[in-house]
């Protein structure tokens, strides 16, 4: 088989598409190679480009964005095993080649060297006991069910139905689930109207669950049938549980010509019980896949997104020291992502099985630090009623993340430094040493070499917590990174508020482009939480987005889009309410404020935000 993707969900579910050729475009418009009719998806949305190493995914600016194992990509090199999701289709990509080679038959075998036998030579699928033309049709019909080609469940029901149609003088058929969970079988109906789902009387299906035996209904011979049977104009009907499986298979007729008998009863029980099988596997595997699938997106959802180079690096140095004991420490300014960092290094780890344990060293006070670390016995101070184990005992085998470390008091340093030295320490109030087995990661957004110089940080402890260090780039420098983690949050967010992932206007993206994120990752997530929430539909658009955004002036390169005509006129007239003030005042911010009824600060932002500072002090 040929390379290709497998849709496990959305409008193709359970299609296959073949990689060939130098392209595949895939979009909502009817030009695209793979039309996906999903309003989610955008008109041209992504293409799938044949490299030297295989295939590559390219992202077109879509609203919503493209997302491989869960992370949005712009562009990435696909592998095999690599799930992608486009709107509400997902799709299995495969890019091996089943016809590559055959493998050896295992066991001990040796050549008995027979020469001048008679040799007969036959492929599998030429047997003459697999030829229609040689078998009465109704085994005909049964072996096509059981000979089904593998796919998912949709296929493998819609085959089974179309041979159902074919086999019996039915005029409508159906494969129904008794619970509608989401999880198991999904209605399948064939009638003269195409798929359009028809009524199926509740009572026949509970007398047929009841007891677990197929059931025969023919009006025409005066057999008994429940009132919602003879207003629907039903016939005759067959209606067979299906062995194994929480559904039933049912088919019936409409028109006074044509009734179901016993003996196709019979042929439709046999259909069931040879459909069953294939039907449970695929359930089941379709089962594994969402499974995996949100476990996927559980534990990527705690990583790190992004394709720039500096981002790259960081990956680069996670992947080298993950495998390792060594120490880390992790710098950069607050909203970096240097948590995820230190959770990307654990979970990529041996240790990944053992607990990651965080403490922010800013948030406690020296004697609660010392307790959530260390631990203390019961009376080892005032109102230590019962003994406490410390994050350290607790972190035992796993990794210990202390984010904020430059704000550790002094005399914690010098016991922190003993326990990265010996890895004995004592609960409070105890002398009886505790050995254990951490990996410590440290973050700091302070100058840790400067807080040395003033006396406030242990140069001893320092040169231990520094054995391997990064640095989280800000997000002003990384933009390229920008729509990929608005596409995240917007995917995230979208899902838990409004049940379905959000996508981004044009505008809004240029608007998030040209912003500087002091706040960096911290303040894109919340901005674009508070977009969602704020939203009057499924896209974020300008006036969902915070108002400094909206004041932030246009700079060049790829930022520098237009957003809108009302939010650049307001701009402008902000811009000379606030060139008139200040001149009015003399260059006084202060009297400018109070001519404006701002509060300074407030018009020191606009300044910035505007870039009106060279204007103004000039």
């Amino acid at each position: 088989m040929n390379p290709s993707l497998v849709a496990l969900t959305g409008p193709l579910q359970g299609q296959t598409f073949e990689l060939r050729g130098g392209e595949l475009a895939l979009g909502r418009h009817p030009s695209n190679d793979l039309r996906l009719p999903d309003p989610s998806v955008s008109r041209h949305h992504c293409v799938l480009r044949r490299t030297a190493e295989g295939w590559r995914i390219v992202d077109l600016e879509s609203s919503r964005g493209t997302f491989v194992n869960g992370l949005p990509v712009r562009e990435r090199e696909l592998a095999h095993g690599d799930f992608l999701a486009i709107g509400d289709s997902t799709f299995l990509v495969s890019l091996r080649d089943a016809r590559a080679g055959t493998p050896e038959p295992a066991g001990d075998l040796e050549d008995s060297g027979l020469a001048g036998e008679t040799e007969i030579r036959l492929a599998v699928t030429d047997s003459i006991y697999l030829r229609r033309d040689r078998l009465p049709a109704a085994l005909a019909g049964l072996l096509e069910i059981a000979a089904a080609p593998p796919g998912g469940s949709a296929a493998l029901g819609t085959h089974l139905l179309e041979r159902v149609l074919a086999a019996v003088p039915a005029e409508r058929a159906a494969l129904l689930p008794v619970e509608e969970d989401g999880e198991g079988l999904a209605p399948i109906h064939r009638s003269p109207a195409g798929d359009r789902p028809f009524a199926v009387s509740r009572t026949i299906v509970a007398r047929v669950l009841a007891g677990r035996e197929a059931l025969l209904i023919d009006r025409g011979r005066g057999d008994e049938a429940s009132g919602s049977v003879a207003s629907a104009g039903v016939r005759s009907l067959a209606c067979v549980p299906l062995p194994g499986l929480a559904g039933i298979l049912y088919a019936d007729t409409l028109t006074s010509g044509a009734h179901l008998d016993e003996e196709h009863l019979q042929w439709l029980a046999a259909a069931a019980a040879l459909a069953s099988g294939p039907l449970a596997a695929a359930l089941r595997a379709e089962r594994l896949e969402r499974e995996n699938q949100r476990l996927q997106a559980a534990e990527l959802g705690h990583g790190l997104v992004g394709e720039s180079p500096g981002l790259r690096r960081i990956y680069g140095v996670i992947t080298r020291v993950a495998p390792t004991p060594s120490t880390l420490l992790i710098l950069g300014e607050s909203g970096t992502g240097k948590e995820l960092a230190a959770r990307a290094l654990h979970g990529a780890s041996r240790r990944a099985g053992k607990p990651f344990i965080a403490i922010n060293c800013a948030t406690l006070s020296e004697t609660l630090l010392e307790s959530e670390l260390f631990g203390h016995e019961r009376g080892a101070f005032t109102g230590a009623v019962e003994r406490k184990t410390g994050k350290l005992e607790v972190a035992d085998g796993g990794t210990l993340f202390l984010d904020e470390v430059g704000e550790m008091p002094p005399a914690l340093q010098a016991r922190l430094l003993r326990v990265l030295q010996e890895r004995t320490f004592e609960r409070l109030g105890s002398t009886k040493p505790i050995r254990v087995d951490i990996r410590l990661v440290a973050a700091t957004n302070r100058d840790l070499l400067k807080a040395i110089s003033e006396g406030s940080f242990r140069a001893d402890l320092y040169y231990r917590l520094n054995v391997v260090s990064i640095t989280m780039p800000p997000l002003r420098e990384r933009r390229e990174d920008i729509p990929l983690l608005a596409s995240h949050f917007a995917a995230l967010h979208g899902r838990d508020i409004r049940g379905r992932e959000a996508g981004i206007s044009p505008e809004a993206r240029a608007l998030l482009l040209r912003y500087d994120w002091p706040g960096n990752v911290r303040e894109l997530g919340n901005a674009i939480e508070r977009a969602v929430v704020l939203g009057m539909d499924d896209t974020i658009r300008p006036e969902d987005l915070p108002e400094t955004l909206l004041e932030t002036a246009p700079a060049g390169g790829a930022g520098a889009a237009t957003t809108t005509q009302y939010h650049d006129a307001l701009n402008g007239l902000k811009r000379r309410l606030i060139v008139e003030a200040v001149r009015d005042s003399g260059g006084t911010i202060t009297r400018a404020a109070e001519r404006l009824g701002l509060h300074p600060n407030h018009l020191h932002r606009l300044i910035t935000t505007l870039g009106l500072r060279d204007e103004i002090e000039g």
